[in-house]
């Protein structure tokens, strides 16, 4: 991209193997911000994470004095705090709509991905879970013949959600399969994992997924 990195004193303390960790790295490193990445076992965290954070949880973002510990929140703060490239639209109702589209991610696919990472039900109810978020990407698939990203012409926060649920597919056991009505969202992932950004923002952990 040929982003100047910006400089900072932030501090990242994140979860390599987290979808909201993936989805602020890559707000971070499309933004081209200078950051201190802490990478975190959930299961051991440090002290000094646990007095910034009342919640002891990942991801934490860290600006001076300022601590925040919710994804989105983080992902918001960024675009303000470092406006280019932005990724929320600047008109209300646009802006409206892509927190409307994150929360629909959220309830649709977010929490399904956490529940197979944390290996959650019976094996059949885990195969459930594949099968139903499965059809239901491929569902959107036509949205991707019409614009290169999601809704968009152009790359925005919302494609930042769901580029970290399109990683993890292959380590969940998903497939999308190759018919000619997924291509359209075939192509789409190509586009999002052979950015730069996407590619800088990955972890040890997200490497190995696919």
């Amino acid at each position: 991209m040929g982003v100047v990195a910006k400089r900072s004193s932030m501090t990242f303390y994140s979860d390599g193997s987290s979808q909201y960790s993936h989805r602020v790295r890559i707000v971070l490193a499309e933004k081209g911000v200078t950051v201190e990445t802490v990478n975190v076992d959930p299961a051991n965290t440090p002290e000094d994470l646990a007095s910034l954070n009342p919640y002891n949880s990942l991801p934490t973002l860290v600006d001076r004095d300022l601590v925040l510990y919710e994804a989105n929140i983080m992902m918001e703060y960024l675009d303000e705090r470092f406006p280019h490239p932005p990724l929320f639209p600047v008109y209300p109702v646009a802006r409206a709509q892509s927190r409307l589209w994150m929360y629909r991610i959220q309830r649709d696919w977010c929490q399904v991905v956490d529940d197979l990472t944390a290996g959650k039900g019976t094996a059949a109810q885990q195969e459930k879970m594949k099968k139903e978020l499965r059809e239901s990407l491929i569902s959107i698939a036509p949205i991707f013949s019409e614009k290169p990203f999601f809704m968009s012409d152009e790359f925005t926060i919302v494609d930042c959600c769901v580029t970290p649920i399109l990683w993890r597919l292959p380590s969940l056991g998903i497939d999308l399969g190759n018919h000619k009505s997924v291509q359209p969202l075939l192509q789409y992932r190509a586009r999002l994992f052979s950015r730069d950004s996407v590619r800088a923002s990955l972890s040890d952990q997200e490497k190995e997924m696919v």
